[in-house]
């Protein structure tokens, strides 16, 4: 083990869970002598228990990307120093998002939502929102992720028991107005703007985020004098944080960290 890092880590969630699935990540990376963080996201900051109860309409319900941004600059602001940005899934952009901000050292994405924007590359993406989230447009706030869609679609490489202890574990409700955000124009990346060492992992079972969406994010990044690296990790579902080889992804990770900063 190393323990000369000082550098804090932000974990930025994903949607559908709390950010209590980055536990492990957390103690795997403070053995490496990192400061290490998870914020819960805007009024989520509760078990996924008693998040579940809530109303369908309740606070949750009113979360918006531009308020997530928010939180995270202000979280971020008050640290010693610019931190190291490690998102999941939506967090995956929320981190693309922060560092065209310069508010990182550096950032990790992990099968990473993209951008807006339609192209070809991202149809299957848009399908998949629009499929799982069919009531996007209701007037109810807020959605769930059924457990048939965890087992099959979000969590497909593990077994049945590690489906149903990590839905029953983390799985909460979710604002649609985040995700209807995804399509606004605040969304957009300047590919071409120099930024901060950024690494893009994807997962090849991913059924939500394919590798290929991942590597066409990766590819799009043009400043030639900045630092974009890309990996495909094996035989892993789209929440590959929970994983039961998640230390794989997460070691992959400090490797490349320990590359930056040595």
């Amino acid at each position: 083990m190393y323990r000369s890092n000082t550098k804090t880590i932000v974990f930025i969630s994903g949607a559908f869970v709390s950010h209590h699935y980055w536990e492990q990540w957390i103690v795997f990376f403070e053995s490496k002598g990192y400061k290490a963080v998870a914020p819960p996201w805007l009024h989520k900051n509760d078990t996924a228990e008693n998040l579940r109860k809530q109303n369908l309409n309740s606070k949750t319900g009113a979360i918006r990307l531009s308020e997530l941004l928010c939180y995270y600059k202000e979280i971020i602001e008050i640290l010693p120093e610019k931190p190291i940005l490690i998102g999941h899934s939506y967090g995956g952009l929320i981190v693309q998002l922060l560092i065209q901000q310069d508010l990182a050292s550096a950032g990790i994405c992990i099968n990473s939502f993209p951008s807006a924007g339609c192209t070809v590359s991202k149809c299957s993406f848009y399908k998949n929102i629009f499929r799982f989230s069919y009531s996007l447009f209701s007037d109810e706030k807020t959605f769930f992720l059924s457990f048939k869609k965890w087992q099959h679609v979000y969590f497909n490489t593990n077994s049945a028991e590690k489906q149903k202890t990590t839905y029953e574990k983390f799985l909460i409700p979710e604002s649609k107005r985040a995700f209807r955000d995804l399509f606004l124009e605040n969304t957009t990346i300047n590919f071409k703007r120099k930024h901060v060492p950024l690494f893009f992992i994807s997962a090849s079972e991913d059924k939500i985020i394919s590798s290929k969406l991942v590597y066409w994010n990766f590819r799009k990044y043009k400043n030639f004098h900045s630092l974009t690296c890309y990996r495909e990790v094996r035989n892993k579902s789209h929440f590959v944080i929970l994983d039961c080889q998640w230390e794989e992804t997460a070691q992959h990770s400090a490797q490349w960290l320990k590359k930056i900063f040595s």
